[in-house]
């Protein structure tokens, strides 16, 4: 009623409105007041929770993956997305518990990052490709010609693949091809036919099958590389969770959507059970 303004800060994930007017009128008057929100005059930052965990080839044998939650405010959001390989810069906080979390024995806080840096280790092709545009590189261009002047370019990279494997040229062949992909070709009716292929290896065990499907997802700018004995339908594509910032239900995103734009390598997919088979 006094007309006074109050700025509140929030420090905290949750909000509790004051109760009382601070206004040098209601204090004199002994009046503690009703405040009410206006949300055209709070200022809002931009705020990612994102979820990070340990590359499968820095694990050590017999160990579990380690997960962190990691706090991004306002330029470093959605810098980065579902999948990709990142190298983060921040400072390691506690954050206490609340609600349920903070009323059972154990640990009073939970620990999070926050982010001050993201580099990407890997970009996309469109990424890539929108970079050479702008800034075309002479001597890149010229140190290519050169090193494939009078050579089948073709037969070149493909036995650049996998080096340490002799042979399998025609496999080798057919992986170069799905990393370099086609061209989607949209038909007049709406249908478009994807430019990007599928490749299934099969063979005898012990033939470098596991061997050429880990070198591939490390060499394409998004690749996830999984087995198919220890994955289920839901693993693999997306699974139901509840978000721990807003309660709400959401989708947690499997190989095949960490993947997405990239390379994803199922190995041992006749292990997987039909059911499992027909959710990819």
């Amino acid at each position: 009623e006094c007309g006074h303004e109050i700025f509140q800060e929030v420090k905290a994930r949750t909000l509790t409105p004051l109760n009382e007017c601070k206004s040098p009128i209601c204090q004199r008057n002994k009046s503690r007041g009703k405040l009410h929100m206006q949300t055209r005059a709070c200022k809002f930052l931009r705020f990612q929770e994102a979820r990070i965990q340990e590359l499968a080839d820095q694990v050590p044998m017999g160990h579990i993956p380690r997960a962190m939650t990691v706090h991004l405010y306002e330029g470093m959001t959605r810098n980065m997305n579902t999948g990709d390989i990142v190298t983060l810069t921040g400072v390691f906080l506690p954050t206490p518990y609340t609600g349920y979390k903070a009323v059972r024995a154990g640990l009073l806080a939970d620990t999070y990052l926050e982010a001050t840096h993201v580099k990407l280790a890997k970009q996309s092709y469109d990424a890539m490709a929108q970079a050479a545009r702008e800034n075309p590189s002479k001597d890149l261009l010229e140190t290519v010609r050169t090193r494939l002047a009078g050579q089948n370019v073709y037969e070149t990279l493909a036995n650049s693949i996998c080096p340490e494997i002799y042979g399998m040229e025609d496999v080798k062949k057919a992986l170069l091809l799905l990393l370099v992909g086609g061209v989607t070709k949209e038909v007049g009716d709406g249908m478009k036919i994807r430019g990007d292929i599928n490749v299934l290896l099969m063979g005898d065990p012990g033939v470098a099958k596991s061997q050429l499907l880990k070198w591939i997802s490390k060499a394409a700018p998004r690749g996830v590389y999984t087995t198919g004995k220890g994955s289920s339908g839901v693993g693999l594509t997306a699974a139901v969770m509840k978000d721990s910032v807003t309660g709400e239900m959401v989708l947690e995103g499997g190989a095949l959507v960490l993947a997405d734009n990239g390379v994803c390598c199922i190995d041992e997919f006749d292990k997987m059970e039909d059911g499992d088979k027909t959710a990819i």
